[in-house]
C-alpha cells in the first residue's frame, strides 16, 4: 500500500464550507478509477426529545432529509459518481467504523481549527479521527 492509496476514499461532510471544498478537491484529485465516498453523520435523537414523544421525527425521515440535502448542494457533474451515505451516531466513531467496514485505504478531513475553549468543549472530530484510524487521514486545514 502506498502512502496515498486512492481506490476507495472516505471524506465526512458536515456540510460545511470546509467539508465541500474537501470533497471538491478530492474528486479534482482522484480522477477516474476511485471510488469516493461521503459521508454524513447525524447524531442520536434523544428518547425524550418533543419530536421521538410525539412520533414527528424519525430516523428514516432524518436521513431522506439529509439526502436530499446533499443532493441539491452537490447535485454538480463532478459528484455524480460519489457515493453518499449517511449514519446515525457518535461523528468520530461512525466514521471509523466505516472506514473498517467498506475498506477505505485513504479518509480525507477537514478541520475547522477550533482552539482553546472551543476545542476543550466540543473535541475534535479530525483528532480523533486520526488516533484512531486504521488507514492514512489526510486532514485539511482552511
Amino acid at each position: 500500500m502506498s502512502l496515498l492509496s486512492k481506490d476507495q476514499v472516505l471524506v465526512p461532510i458536515d456540510f460545511s464550507e470546509e467539508a465541500a471544498e474537501a470533497l471538491s478537491s478530492t474528486v479534482d484529485f482522484l480522477g477516474e478509477g476511485s471510488t469516493v465516498h461521503a459521508l454524513h453523520v447525524l447524531p442520536k435523537l434523544e428518547s425524550t426529545g418533543p419530536s421521538v414523544v410525539w412520533e414527528t421525527l424519525s430516523d428514516e425521515t432524518r436521513k431522506a432529509n439529509i439526502e436530499k440535502a446533499y443532493q441539491e448542494r452537490f447535485e454538480a457533474s463532478e459528484f455524480k459518481d460519489v457515493q453518499f451515505h449517511v449514519e446515525i451516531g457518535d461523528p468520530s466513531s461512525e466514521i471509523i467504523d466505516f472506514a473498517k467496514s467498506n475498506n477505505i485505504e485513504l479518509i480525507v478531513i477537514p478541520s475547522h481549527g477550533r482552539t482553546g475553549l472551543g476545542r476543550f468543549f466540543l473535541g475534535s472530530v479530525a483528532e480523533r479521527v486520526v488516533r484512531f484510524s486504521h488507514c492514512p487521514v489526510l486532514v485539511l486545514r482552511h
